[in-house]
């Protein structure tokens, strides 16, 4: 007696099951109502954030060979190319669950770590595991604040960053190094408290990222109308960083966390 043949099933993970030897991406995308799998990734903004992931693996490396100020510039190119990422998806309409996650752990890399060995190889190792373990909370504040970033994007107010952003705690790291490296010459009488003041302002970076505290995320600045003397402060603001590019920066960085606390208090009373 012949066997009965039963027909074959085909399910979505069926249809996209991987041959163990083929590169390939598989995820889920919308298309209207329906949901339906989708392989392939996009490749300009995943390129972008792959420039961004290797200007802050540059960063470490010039870091591990004190090479200190071309380290923090690496980070701002980093920081502008992590900006660049987002808009391209959203130009091109390339956005995805991978381009999420690789910008995710890319930025970990990038914001987090290359900052904490900046850090740390330019003021922290003279204080030896302590040093290690402020750079070290600054690294794992990152890694949490991006995280809790993935799980609550679709749940909290497009205008407000819920703690400080990693690429904005990552430049103010990178700032103090570079006004430190440029005005070395008159910090020399100082360089135990010098030391002290980064390992505190290190952990402070990394507390900030994690806090509740509110900052506004700029998304929508763009499409609103502002009074004409903002333009004219904007302009007396750019004067003053193009005098000084490391201390306007680092000034206008520790003016925009003070405004964290500014809105926050706001919204409370």
């Amino acid at each position: 007696m012949s066997e009965i043949q039963k027909p074959e099933t085909h399910t979505a993970s069926n249809e996209h099951e991987h041959d163990g030897i083929t590169f390939e991406v598989i995820e889920p995308e919308h298309s209207g109502d329906k949901r339906i799998m989708t392989s392939g990734v996009y490749l300009i903004p995943n390129l972008i954030t792959t420039l961004s992931l290797f200007s802050g693996f540059y960063s470490i490396i010039l870091s591990t060979s004190a090479d200190y100020q071309r380290a923090g510039l690496a980070i701002f190119v980093s920081a502008f190319l992590d900006g660049m990422d987002g808009r391209a998806a959203r130009m091109f309409n390339a956005q995805s669950p991978f381009g999420e996650q690789y910008d995710s752990l890319a930025d970990c890399i990038a914001f987090g770590l290359a900052p904490a060995i900046l850090i740390y190889s330019f003021a922290l190792a003279p204080l030896g595991r302590f040093g290690m373990a402020c750079a070290f909370v600054y690294a794992a504040c990152a890694a949490f604040r991006l995280a809790r970033f993935n799980v609550q994007i679709d749940v909290v107010d497009k205008k407000y960053f819920i703690g400080l952003a990693s690429p904005l705690a990552a430049l103010l790291i990178a700032c103090s190094v570079l006004v430190a490296a440029k005005y070395a010459s008159l910090m020399t009488a100082i360089p135990t408290a010098l030391t002290w003041f980064f390992a505190l302002w290190t952990i402070v970076c990394g507390i900030l990222m994690v806090s509740n505290i509110k900052y506004y995320s700029f998304k929508e600045f763009d499409k609103q109308k502002v009074p004409f003397i903002v333009l004219l402060l904007a302009v007396l603001v750019f004067g003053v960083v193009l005098y000084d590019i490391p201390v306007g920066l680092l000034a206008i960085g520790i003016a925009y966390v003070l405004s964290g606390f500014v809105t926050t208090l706001n919204k409370k009373f």
